[in-house]
């Protein structure tokens, strides 16, 4: 069996789990988030802790077990507490700014560039160079960063562009005559 799929997952106090026959839904102070089951995976709810095992022993159902566990303890982390990720600017002129759902970046471009942000996810910018995206859906938040930094990534020569907040930019030396 999967060693993530063999640990209990916990539910701690004020997140709701009800399972159904083909989805999972977890309720919780930042919000609700729904799953579909998988056919290979039984769910038991045992008085405040999750297990999964899988239903017979094929290896893709010994492989869902584990991915399952992962997904739904992702779900019970985002409702309880949120995921964030944090964007940085770094180039002369680049800035950033929330207004309401719409996150406006100004990176070089001869016009501004306007993200809209889903339901469910609030993006902050606390000073002029950073971004701020906060919501329930680790998966959701995950990938409206790479949205973001995909406008201008950071190039390998000054470093300008958009980045995350841990990433290591490596510079490389320009052409020598």
């Amino acid at each position: 069996m999967s060693r993530v799929g063999k640990m209990p997952v916990a539910v701690p106090q004020g997140v709701d789990v009800s399972i159904s026959a083909d989805q999972i839904s977890v309720k919780g102070a930042q919000g609700t988030l729904v799953r579909a089951r998988h056919p290979l995976v039984t769910i038991e709810n045992n008085a405040g802790s999750l297990s999964f095992v899988p239903v017979n022993e094929s290896v893709e159902a010994n492989a869902m077990s584990g991915t399952m566990r992962a997904l739904v303890n992702n779900m019970i982390n985002g409702v309880s507490k949120g995921f964030e990720k944090k964007l940085n600017l770094v180039g002369v002129g680049f800035r950033a700014q929330a207004a309401g759902q719409k996150l406006n970046l100004q990176i070089g471009f001869s016009h501004p560039v306007v993200k809209e942000m889903p339901a469910g996810i609030k993006v902050e910018c606390p000073t002029q160079t950073e971004v701020l995206i906060k919501g329930a859906d680790r998966q959701v938040v995950g990938q409206l960063a790479a949205e973001v930094r995909a406008f201008r990534p950071p190039e390998p020569y000054k470093g300008k562009g958009i980045r995350y907040s841990d990433e290591k930019v490596t510079l490389k030396e320009t052409k020598k005559k």
